[in-house]
C-alpha cells in the first residue's frame, strides 16, 4: 500500500468520513478525493516529508499540524481557506458541537503509531520552527506584553504596507456598499475610521486618545478631517517610527503625538474622547478590569469611549480564548478573547455606561479576504520581505481568520460607551442619529452635530 493510501485510510478512520481533499505523499502517491463535475478542483494537501507525521505523533492536533505547515513539511496546492473549510465542516458534523476538535481514541492512537512505524516516520521530536513565540516572564507583565506585541507588529513595516490599505488600517473595515469599481478595501477602511470619529462625536479642538494606535491611521484621519488634537500610544517601536513619519508628511506634527507607552503608564489629564481599536484582545482576562478602569479614568465626564474588539465563544463554552494552539504559538501570543457579554460587564463595573453595540463580524470576512488574496497572489514578494516561514504563518492565519468570522466562531464589535457626569447625566444628544451620526450608506442629510468634513476621504 502506498504512503498516500495509508495516510488517507488513517485520516478517514479519525474523521469518520471520506477525505474532503486530495492527498499527495512524499513518494508521489496520491489518494483521497478525486475531481468531479461538481468539484473539479479540490485542494491537494501535500505531505512533503515523513517529519510531518513525527510532528503529529509528538504534538497531536492543531499544534503539530501548525508546526508541520510552518516548517514546510506540509503544504496545500489550491485555496488554503477552502481546504480548512472542508475539514472544519467534517469536524463540526462529527462532533455535533459546533466544530470542537476531533479527538483520537486509544485504538486510533495505536493505529497512528503503527502507520508511522510502517512509513518510517518514528523518531525523536523535531525542533519547532524558529518563528514560534518564546516569551518569558509573568503573564501580562509590562515587559512580556511589549515582547508579545513586538512578536507580531514589529515584523516589518514594509510587509504591512504591502499587505494593508494605504492608510495602514490593520483592523476590521466598515463596508458601506458592495465591492466594485471605485469601492474596495481602502474605501471600507476610510469609512470605518469615519464611523469611529462620528460615534465619538469628534469636533475641532477636542482631545482624542487612541490606545493601541497602530500605524496612526485613526490619529491622522481624526486630526485631518475632524480638527482634533490626537495622542496615540503603542508598544511597537516600528509602528511608532512609521506613524511619526506619516504625521510629519501630513503636516500634523503640532496636533498629533505618538508615544511608545503601556496603557497602564498613561498619566494625562482626562481626554474628550478615547478609542481603542482591536487592542483589548491583548490585555488578558485578569488585567481587563485594570484596562477598563484606566480608560474610564482617562475620559472626562460626558466623554465617549469607542472600543472595537473581537469576541469568541459564549458564556461557559469559550474553549479557545487565545484563538487556538496555532494563534497562541505563532501569531498573537497571550491574546485573550471572551464573549461580548463578559466584556460589557467589565466596562460597566468600571463605571462606563454602554450606549451602543454594533456587530461587524461579516465585515471582517470582507476585510480579511483581500489581505489573503494579496498574500497568495504575490507570494514571492511577501517571502522576500518576511521569509517563507512567516509567509506560511500568515497564509494559515488569514485563511483561518476568514473562516472563523464567516462561520460565526469569532465576532467583532464596536462598543460605544460614555462616562456619565457626577449627577448621572450622560450629556448625549436625545436622538440615536444625533449620537451615532449619519451612516454614509444611507440617504439623507447628515445630522447637525456632524462636521461638514466628516465624509471627506
Amino acid at each position: 500500500m502506498s504512503a498516500a493510501h495509508r495516510l488517507a485510510s488513517l485520516l478517514e478512520d479519525v474523521l469518520g468520513a471520506p477525505l474532503p481533499v486530495r492527498l499527495r505523499a512524499w513518494d508521489g502517491s496520491e489518494a483521497g478525493k478525486s475531481p468531479t463535475p461538481d468539484d473539479p478542483h479540490p485542494p491537494t494537501v501535500i505531505v512533503h516529508r515523513r517529519r510531518a507525521l513525527r510532528r503529529l505523533l509528538w504534538s497531536p492536533g492543531e499544534l503539530g499540524l501548525a508546526r508541520a505547515f510552518v516548517a514546510g513539511d506540509l503544504s496545500v496546492d489550491g485555496d488554503v481557506a477552502d481546504g480548512l473549510s472542508r475539514f472544519w465542516a467534517l469536524a463540526r458534523a462529527r462532533s455535533g458541537t459546533g466544530g470542537r476538535a476531533v479527538r483520537l481514541g486509544p485504538r486510533q492512537k495505536l493505529r497512528a503509531l503503527g502507520t508511522a512505524v510502517r512509513l518510517g516516520a518514528v523518531g525523536p521530536p523535531p525542533r519547532p520552527p524558529a518563528s514560534e513565540a518564546r516569551l518569558g516572564g509573568r503573564l501580562h507583565s509590562r515587559r512580556r506584553d511589549r515582547d508579545a506585541i513586538s512578536h507580531h507588529y514589529d515584523l516589518s513595516n514594509e510587509f504591512y504596507a504591502f499587505l494593508l490599505d494605504p492608510r495602514m488600517a490593520y483592523s476590521c473595515g466598515y463596508w458601506t456598499r458592495d465591492e466594485g469599481p471605485g469601492y474596495g478595501l481602502a474605501e471600507a477602511q476610510r469609512d470605518k475610521l469615519d464611523l469611529i470619529c462620528r460615534k465619538l462625536g469628534l469636533a475641532p479642538g477636542m482631545r482624542l486618545l487612541d490606545v493601541g494606535c497602530g500605524w496612526a491611521s485613526l490619529l491622522v484621519h481624526a486630526a485631518e478631517h475632524y480638527g482634533v488634537h490626537a495622542t496615540g500610544v503603542t508598544l511597537s517601536a516600528q509602528q511608532r517610527e512609521y506613524g511619526l513619519e506619516r504625521v510629519r508628511r501630513a503636516g500634523l506634527t503640532g496636533r498629533v503625538e505618538i508615544r511608545l507607552q503601556d496603557y497602564r503608564e498613561i498619566d494625562d489629564q482626562p481626554f474628550d474622547a478615547v478609542s481603542s481599536i482591536e487592542m483589548g484582545e491583548h490585555v488578558g482576562q485578569d488585567n481587563y478590569p485594570v484596562y477598563a478602569a484606566q480608560l474610564h479614568r482617562l475620559l472626562r465626564p460626558h466623554g465617549r469611549l469607542l472600543l472595537q474588539q473581537m469576541s469568541r465563544g459564549t458564556a461557559g463554552a469559550n474553549t479557545a480564548p487565545g484563538g487556538g494552539a496555532f494563534m497562541e504559538a505563532y501569531v498573537a501570543p497571550d491574546m485573550y478573547m471572551r464573549p461580548l457579554g463578559e466584556t460589557l460587564g467589565f466596562l460597566e463595573r468600571a463605571g462606563h455606561e454602554i450606549v451602543d453595540v454594533h456587530s461587524l463580524r461579516e465585515h471582517y470576512v470582507w476585510t480579511v479576504r483581500p489581505w489573503l488574496d494579496t498574500l497568495q497572489q504575490h507570494r514571492d514578494t511577501a517571502i522576500r520581505m518576511i521569509g517563507e516561514e512567516q509567509w506560511r504563518i500568515w497564509l494559515l492565519y488569514l485563511a483561518g481568520a476568514a473562516l472563523a468570522f464567516e462561520e460565526n466562531r469569532m465576532g467583532v464589535h464596536q462598543i460605544l460607551a460614555v462616562r456619565p457626569g457626577t449627577d448621572g447625566a450622560s450629556g448625549l444628544p436625545r436622538s440615536r442619529s444625533g449620537i451615532l451620526g449619519r451612516d454614509p450608506a444611507l440617504p439623507g442629510p447628515a445630522p447637525d452635530s456632524a462636521p461638514e468634513t466628516a465624509a471627506a476621504p
